[in-house]
């Protein structure tokens, strides 16, 4: 019964998905959805696609072995950075009528220093759309109660989400993504009752916990420890602002406005949320104490699951496996796109600058449906945990894109040279540090590439220029009101085939 439940949920769902695309008829439609969504669909495809499977297994999963600690990057970093980029990024990027991420970096910085930034993005999405893959297969899995394998339901989980992905774009992402953050809701709560009156209530669990030690959140006081500490906390908290899937809530919102507070209430809703399947998976502790052992270090992702499958009923059953796939269909259907559509804009559309609207969207098209099966091969051969997938995936963004989004927007003085430096500094020295480095260093890899970073951007930016800059493109930045007109100006004569559909 459970998994007819999940096969007409997951029908219905893909039908919804295949309605939206009749919306797409521009790459507008399909990258940003035309920059129509309201409120409440903003803050709703920002919940939903931060809320995948590392939220309903990877962080629960790490809760369980390492604490509070071990989540410091997820929840923590994460929903901090979508409230960021409300606060600091969401408003002057939405002016600049961008398509993709990558627009702006060769709008401030030039043509080099976007296709570096460019594959940096499309890279770190290999490891977050892997995780989403991944769940699926073992939700899949579990429901068929092992009829279906792991594999298998990769292959059927990616290939429906990428049927309407392919076809609706950003519209069949936001519909969908709003209907599966109330399903997330409810479905989450529900269970939480469930699981709560069979542990015997909520301060019991919380207390037990706090006994435990699973509170224990801030370092101790050692120089390692509160290094450490930082470098998981910017992982995804700086290292995810400069991703193609955060910048199109901001530029699908229909006012600025809505792009600011729609990026601070999807993040503070994520928060909230984030601490139910942690609540969830610690009460597996007190309800069925011989499973955890059992699963904690062999296969800790499926405690939860095991948990749900075991003592729940049926309906309660229904609804965590409802929202669990609606949790990993919206982000895996977000992270299918905003890579896609950011190679197909900022590094095919180069190489081929008269083709027409039509065949550009054909291409992001075909890149998504290309992207699709690299990824699920990437997950097929993956050995690591869904909650590492996730948090591995934005090193190399931190590294290379964090430090020019920053400065391009807030420092005058950053120039096409200080970026350049700035993204070979940060790379190589991560990388060195990742391949010949210590096996426990004093300062992380990706916090070292940081550093480096911005050292390359000042340095770069105030040494003699060996690379032309045009500093007029900052004071059109700075300027403000003026920027949405000069933008539109010089995205048509950038992109003339886009504004004649």
């Amino acid at each position: 019964m459970l998994f007819w439940f999940v096969i007409i949920y997951w029908v219905i769902s893909v039908g919804i998905g295949l309605w939206a695309a009749t919306r797409v008829h521009t790459t507008k439609d399909f990258a940003i959805a035309g920059r129509r969504l309201p409120f409440y669909m903003v803050t709703a495809t920002v919940f939903a696609t931060w809320f995948g499977a590392e939220a309903v297994l990877g962080i629960p999963a790490t809760f369980l072995k390492e604490g509070m600690q071990g989540v410091v990057a997820d929840p923590f970093g994460s929903s901090l950075c979508l409230i960021l980029v409300g606060l600091f990024f969401a408003a002057p990027l939405y002016r600049m009528n961008l398509l993709t991420i990558g627009d702006f970096y060769r709008r401030r910085f030039g043509r080099s220093a976007e296709a570096l930034t460019t594959i940096a993005i499309i890279v770190s999405y290999l490891g977050w759309v892997g995780a989403q893959i991944s769940a699926l297969g073992l939700v899949f899995n579990v429901v068929s109660d092992g009829q279906i394998s792991k594999l298998a339901g990769m292959w059927i989980g990616s290939g429906t989400i990428l049927i309407y992905t392919l076809f609706g774009g950003m519209w069949a992402v936001a519909i969908t993504d709003f209907l599966q953050m109330i399903i997330i809701v409810i479905g989450m709560l529900w269970i939480g009752g469930e699981v709560s009156g069979m542990a015997g209530g909520v301060g019991v669990v919380i207390d037990h916990a706090a006994k435990e030690g699973k509170f224990s959140f801030w370092p101790a006081p050692d120089l390692k420890e509160v290094i450490g500490f930082i470098a998981a906390l910017i992982t995804m908290m700086l290292g995810s602002i400069p991703q193609q899937d955060v910048f199109q809530r901001v530029q699908s919102s229909k006012t600025e406005k809505i792009a600011i507070w729609g990026s601070v209430l999807g993040g503070s809703l994520y928060f909230v949320f984030a601490f139910v399947p942690m609540f969830l998976a610690y009460s597996a502790t007190l309800i069925d104490p011989k499973m955890v052992s059992e699963l904690i270090d062999a296969d800790h992702q499926m405690i939860l699951p095991r948990l749900v499958i075991d003592k729940a009923p049926l309906f309660a059953q229904v609804m965590f496996f409802g929202a669990l796939l609606s949790a990993i269909k919206s982000c895996a259907s977000a992270t299918l796109l905003a890579p896609s559509v950011t190679f197909t804009e900022n590094l095919l559309r180069p190489m081929m600058p008269s083709m027409s609207d039509r065949k550009l969207l054909l291409s992001m098209r075909i890149v998504t449906f290309v992207f699709t099966v690299l990824v699920t091969l990437y997950a097929m051969y993956s050995k690591a945990s869904i909650f590492k997938m996730v948090e591995n995936a934005y090193q190399i963004t931190l590294v290379m894109a964090f430090i020019p989004l920053v400065c391009g927007l807030y420092w005058p003085r950053s120039t096409n040279q200080g970026a350049l430096v700035s993204i070979f500094l940060g790379v190589s020295t991560w990388l060195s540090l990742l391949i010949a480095g210590p096996e426990d260093p004093f300062i992380p890899a990706h916090l070292a590439g940081l550093l480096a970073s911005g050292f390359g951007m000042v340095a770069g930016s105030l040494l003699p220029q060996a690379i032309p800059h045009d500093m007029s493109i900052h004071h059109s930045l700075r300027s403000g009101h003026h920027l949405h007109a000069a933008a539109q100006t010089h995205h048509v004569a950038e992109h003339p085939h886009q504004h004649r559909v």
